[in-house]
């Protein structure tokens, strides 16, 4: 898949299932690891990312069994059974795996060293081992700890009452994590509440963790029991499919089984403010997350201005987003998404950059973008940038130009969601 092409559809329909969501897979790993005997997880992301989160458990001593496609038994081994690794652990371009991993090995009793791919090794990490030291971990890295690879050494850990400079799930967990050990109550605040898919999992597992508005508090757990996950499909991987129904003439699809945890469904809120029909269908509760149907069918959209508190429930679909706002009536404003900056790209630069290919007018913003809608959207050659989403929205973005849009090297869309290009096929028959 280094190289991606698509063409015009004429129509999607159809249901689909989606692999497990990569954020709840993460943890669901990591829980299972750190718990007191045989845990089942069902419908595990097949993605690299969650891959290389389970390969480090197993390189501490971790027992896994698989149960067929996307099922997976772990055997753990108690909050204090992990043993040091004899080589670097490897987290390849998995910031999730980089930044919790980060939480959880400072107050273990041994030496680790976490080291990704050149692009991982190049994002900011003094985000998570700046109050990580507050609370006594021993890290060095490069540039004082910024950057990977990071070494440390197992310390006593203390609590601390911390607040963010941004909302973050993956700072906001790693301390959570490294909280589960320390001495004290550790206390996180956050400017708005990110997603909370480690905090409903702890209170899932009975682990105590209080919550008040954007904060939340915990103290040492003592165990955490085994249990069974059934992980609801990603709703990051189901927003591509969404803008894709909603630009398509004549679509209409249901995609089954998604979580929609509020901390995440601001694409949702997004598409359906600029005029998309998703409806949300059999809603239930599942391992203490909400999940649905999703009901899409093509509309015509408008430009809007998208900024303050869905930013952060929507951070990881801005690209695709910014596919439909390239299609849409009007000017549509993106900000206060710098966040963007740091991610796998600089997904404002190469989102503008690749759309402008495209014959849509885009004004970078240090903080976002502005896109004015265009009707005839023109074929291009692209580039992924090495950035998944960015790969997989300019492939839905190929549905619905005026000639065929090829992508150059998307194998990286297997950090995700190996399974996209397949799904994407069958709906459009």
């Amino acid at each position: 898949m280094s190289t991606l092409t698509t063409k015009k559809a004429y129509k999607l329909e159809g249901e689909l299932t989606l692999p497990g969501d990569k954020s709840i897979s993460h943890r669901a790993i990591i829980f299972s690891a750190l718990s007191s005997g045989k845990c089942e997880i069902h419908n595990l992301c097949s993605g690299e990312d969650a891959a290389r989160t389970l390969e480090i458990f197993r390189q501490m001593g971790i027992k896994t069994e698989a149960g067929g496609l996307h099922n997976l038994t772990v055997t753990g081994r108690g909050l204090h059974g992990l043993q040091e690794p004899s080589t670097v652990l490897y987290t390849g371009n998995s910031g999730t795996t980089t930044r919790l991993m980060t939480g959880l090995l400072s107050p273990q009793r041994f030496f680790t060293v976490l080291s990704g791919d050149a692009s991982l090794n190049h994002r900011p990490m003094k985000r998570v081992v700046g109050p990580l030291r507050q609370m006594g971990a021993c890290i060095h890295g490069r540039r004082e700890g910024d950057y990977a690879p990071l070494a440390i050494t197992g310390s006593h850990l203390k609590g601390i009452d911390y607040t963010l400079p941004v909302a973050s799930a993956q700072i906001k967990s790693c301390l959570i994590l490294a909280g589960l050990y320390a001495d004290g109550v550790t206390r996180i605040t956050e400017p708005a509440l990110s997603r909370d898919h480690t905090e409903r999992m702890l209170e899932h597992l009975g682990v105590p963790i209080t919550r008040e508005s954007t904060t939340a508090a915990l103290a040492a757990a003592a165990e955490i029991r085994p249990e069974r996950y059934d992980i609801p499909g990603d709703i990051s991987s189901a927003a591509f499919f969404m803008v894709a129904a909603l630009l398509v003439p004549g679509s209409e699809i249901l995609i089954k089984g998604i979580g929609v945890n509020p901390t995440r469904t601001g694409v949702i809120d997004i598409l359906q403010a600029m005029g998309g029909t998703i409806e949300l269908q059999n809603i239930r509760t599942v391992c203490g997350e909400p999940v649905a149907d999703i009901f899409v069918r093509s509309s015509r959209l408008k430009g809007i201005t998208i900024n303050g508190p869905i930013i952060p429930r929507a951070i990881d679909e801005i690209p695709v987003v910014a596919i439909a706002a390239a299609c849409a009536e009007g000017t549509t404003i993106i900000n206060d998404a710098k966040e963007l900056r740091v991610k796998e790209s600089d997904r404002i630069a190469t989102t503008a950059c690749e759309l402008q290919k495209c014959g849509v007018t885009v004004q970078e913003q240090p903080d976002g973008m502005i896109i004015t809608g265009t009707e005839h959207l023109a074929g291009a050659s692209c580039k992924s940038h090495g950035d998944h989403r960015i790969a997989m929205a300019l492939a839905v973005a190929g549905l619905v130009a005026q000639s065929p849009i090829s992508i150059e090297d998307c194998d990286c869309i297997n950090t995700s969601f190996p399974e996209f290009m397949t799904k994407l096929t069958e709906l459009a028959g």
